[in-house]
Formats: C-alpha cells, structure tokens, sequence
C-alpha cells in the first residue's frame, strides 16, 4: 500500500540573521512516511528541528533538498499559489491557542475562515451549521460560538484550534507541541479527544511533541529527533519499552513517574560515577 505522506532527505537550512557563518541546519536528511489514518509522534528536545519539519510538509518553510510527496505527487517544489489547494487536505493545529486567534473575532467567525478561504460559496445558514455541527464534535457547547478568545479557557481554545482545522475535512493534521502549553489534566482530554476524533474520521496526524507520556496511548509509531536527524523509530511500544538510543532514554528520563518508590528505585539503579569522572571539589 503506498503511503499518504512520503517524506525524502528532508533538510530545512536557516539563514544566519546579520551573522556571518553558514547557514543553521535544523533539519539534516529525514526520512519517513506516513499511512493514512495513522498518527505517528514526532518527539525531541525544543530546538531538535520537530516543528521545522512539521512547517517543511506544509508548505510553510522551504526544503533546502529532499522532497515531501502528498499521495505520490511532489509537493515541495509547488509555488504557493498552486499549493493552495491541498490547504483543505493538510491542516495544523498550533502550540499556543491563544496566540493562533484573532482577539477581536468571535470563535464562530475564525472557526469558519477555512470555510470561506477554501471551499466554494456556502450560503450564510450553510456555513452557520457547520460550524455549529464542527463545534459540537470536539465538545464545545453551543454559546461557545459567540464568545471571544479571552472568553474561553486554555482548553477551550485548543478545542476550537481542532474545529477550525476540522471543519474543512481534512486528510492529514500536523499538530505541532497542541497540549504543552495546557495543564496536565486538560492535556489528557485534548489527547483523548484526537484519539476518538481519528478513530471516527480515520484521519492521519503527525502529533510534535517534547513528552513522551503524552504520546504514550495515542500514537501508532514514534519518531525520535535528535539535532535534526531522525535517531530511533519503531511502534510505540517497542520505543517506550525497548529504547535503544540515548536521546530517546533520556526523554523517558524526563517523564515523572507517578509511583515515587519507583522514582527511587530508578535512580539508585543507576551506576555510580567512577573516582575518575567525579567532579573535583574546591580546597582551600
């Protein structure tokens, strides 16, 4: 089965701004593909290049070499114009919901943006009912429409970010870092709610992420980012259980297990420095 998504060598070079020197590489040479319906996590440290790949397939920031194929045809090359109109198909949701809105709009009207950037005309009823229908798939009661951003909690926003993305019908979703800037306990629901929105629309996603919990009982595969490269990659459960390289036991690391005797038993197994390595205290 050919894959939804293919991306090639993929490298996103940035110029040094009023620097001298060569350009920063933030991408160097990914490789991987993406099936339809199947959400794969992206993970690493901020600054590994995540996002810049996740901007690269959208069409957002330009490959330096590589390509991105969306269903066989290479998309990387499209000018902007011409990529319009697989806008529909691929969509984001963005870190921050509060910065992604317009304050001075009501939920209704930027939820409904795709609608009149990227579908033909739909009379003002149409419109009006899907974002209503689109609002209520992702748990949003119906008042939500008329409020403004500052009217609406963190999660909130977040919910409205999936509708608007939604409400085109795409095929793919990039979701670059949506729960980290969310409390804990409203990240679990944003994650539960991808998790049935895929199961019901049989969406893909690519899912960026700096925690590996998060991804934990969402994702189909996990790729593993480490200074631009793809370094581990494998079914979410042999990554989470069996990781093999450094960068990603180190992310399983930075996990807080809820069980603190388990937190302690995990750091007294870990082997003591040798004399040779310890740092060297200060004599007076």
């Amino acid at each position: 089965m050919s894959a939804l998504l293919e991306v090639r060598r993929a490298v996103v070079r940035y110029r040094r701004a009023r620097m001298p020197g060569p350009s920063l590489t933030a991408v160097d040479g990914v490789d991987f593909a993406l099936q339809a319906g199947e959400i794969v996590a992206l993970v690493g440290e901020s600054g590994c290049g995540k996002s810049s790949l996740g901007r690269a397939i959208l069409g957002l920031t330009p490959l330096a070499d590589g390509e991105v194929r969306w269903r066989g045809r290479r998309i990387d090359t499209l000018s902007r114009e011409a990529f319009r109109p697989l806008r529909r198909e691929l969509q984001v949701v963005f870190q921050d919901p509060v910065a992604s809105f317009d304050p001075r709009m009501p939920i209704a009207a930027s939820v409904a943006e795709p609608l009149r950037a990227l579908v033909g005309k739909l009379s003002v009823t149409e419109r009006t009912a899907r974002v209503e229908r689109i609002l209520a798939e992702v748990g949003l009661a119906g008042d939500t429409a008329a409020r403004y951003p500052h009217q609406l909690s963190g999660g909130q926003l977040q919910r409205a970010g999936l509708a608007r993305a939604l409400i085109v019908d795409p095929a793919f979703l990039v979701c670059d870092e949506p729960v980290s800037a969310l409390d804990v306990s409203v990240q679990g629901q944003i994650v539960n709610l991808l998790a049935r929105i895929r199961r019901e629309r049989g969406l893909a996603c690519l899912f960026i992420s700096h925690n590996l919990a998060v991804v934990a009982n969402l994702a189909d595969r996990i790729l593993v980012m480490h200074r631009g490269r793809i370094v581990e990659s494998g079914g979410c459960a042999d990554v989470l259980h069996a990781p093999r390289h450094a960068e990603t036991r180190k992310l399983l690391d930075s996990i807080l297990p809820v069980d603190p005797v388990a937190a302690r038993r995990r750091v007294e197994a870990r082997p003591v420095p040798a004399a040779a390595d310890a740092p060297a205290r200060l004599t007076s």
